[in-house]
């Protein structure tokens, strides 16, 4: 896959990319428990808490007799844990089942799954119109995921006609919410100048909100503005701060930048090796534009230099990117 810089990130680009994939399914447990009123007191939160323990068959035999009983928490819940097979066999039709069975009652969070798996083409034939219904039902109950779904919706044209101001009023409800991936869209939006006022300021502090709730992609995308001296000062220590917390959670174009930064002395001291190590995993990761930079790294390195960054690059990789030089 070829590396996309910032500047050709289209509106929805790569920040909903990524964002496609919902994350482990006990977030959207956290979620329920913080943002939802539990309707059957301790019950569903020891079914949450064993979840959080890994125990899911105790936390199945806690929630299926609830979910029967018409809990739509326990139903939600257990439409995610068929949705990504945790602590049970994926089972997409099942996840839609049980997911409608608690949309139908109006639980915003799951209208908006419901919509999710109409949107993707997850467990029933890809249906745009359908996904806009149920994300609608959510967002109106102030659902921010659902908000920004819409705002995606409108920003592409599945399911509506293209409209970027409806776009940009949708995705600053979400943002305004706090939703991550909402404030980097906007922020991404501000520094292409696409519906709004082109002001890498406001980029900028879009980027820096998503980034500091730890959204990798608005990391890699802020980094880029230090670098380049767009809406703040430019920072090359800043650049390498936000690129490595972003390469540590496996952003390709990330790990390439902070390889070039190493290999050219930018906000680090210049280190050969470490450059080869941090453009080895990009390049693994699919920037294949990494390959040209490696080759001529290896004009500077001895063939233990290479020999050992290799390894290095092996055991970040094995590590989560976290034991990485």
């Amino acid at each position: 896959m070829a590396h996309s810089s910032p500047e050709k990130t289209n509106r929805t680009g790569k920040v909903s990319r990524y964002l496609l994939s919902l994350g482990l399914v006990i977030v959207s447990f956290a979620i329920i428990m913080l943002t939802t009123r539990l309707s059957n007191g301790p019950y569903l939160e020891d079914g949450i808490a064993a979840l959080d323990e890994g125990n899911y068959q105790t936390a199945q035999e806690i929630f299926l007799p609830l979910a029967n009983k018409g809990d739509a928490h326990a139903q939600a819940i257990l439409g995610a844990m068929y949705h990504h097979g945790e602590g049970v066999p994926k089972d997409h039709e099942e996840a839609i089942r049980w997911y409608r069975l608690a949309a139908d009652q109006g639980l915003a969070l799951a209208q908006d799954d419901l919509g999710s798996m109409y949107d993707n083409g997850v467990g029933v034939p890809e249906n745009n119109e359908e996904a806009m219904r149920w994300y609608r039902l959510a967002a109106d109950q102030g659902d921010p995921s659902a908000q920004f779904n819409i705002g995606t919706l409108y920003a592409k044209g599945e399911g509506v006609p293209v409209n970027n101001v409806e776009a940009e009023q949708w995705l600053q409800l979400a943002a305004d919410q706090g939703l991550a991936k909402a404030q980097a869209s906007l922020g991404v939006w501000y520094y292409q100048g696409e519906s709004v006022p082109q002001d890498n300021a406001e980029a900028v502090r879009w980027y820096q909100l998503a980034a500091d709730q730890g959204l990798a992609e608005a990391q890699f995308l802020l980094a880029n503005m230090y670098a380049k001296g767009l809406g703040v000062p430019a920072d090359a220590k800043e650049a390498v701060r936000w690129n490595r917390l972003a390469a540590e959670q496996g952003i390709a174009g990330a790990q390439g930048f902070l390889g070039i930064m190493y290999s050219e002395g930018k906000g680090v001291p210049k280190d050969f090796v470490a450059a080869y190590v941090w453009l080895s995993l990009s390049k693994e990761n699919g920037i294949e534009e990494a390959q040209e930079v490696l080759n001529a790294l290896e004009k500077f390195l001895t063939p233990d230099d290479i020999a050992e960054a290799k390894r290095l690059a092996q055991t970040c990789k094995a590590s989560g990117y976290k034991a990485c030089r």
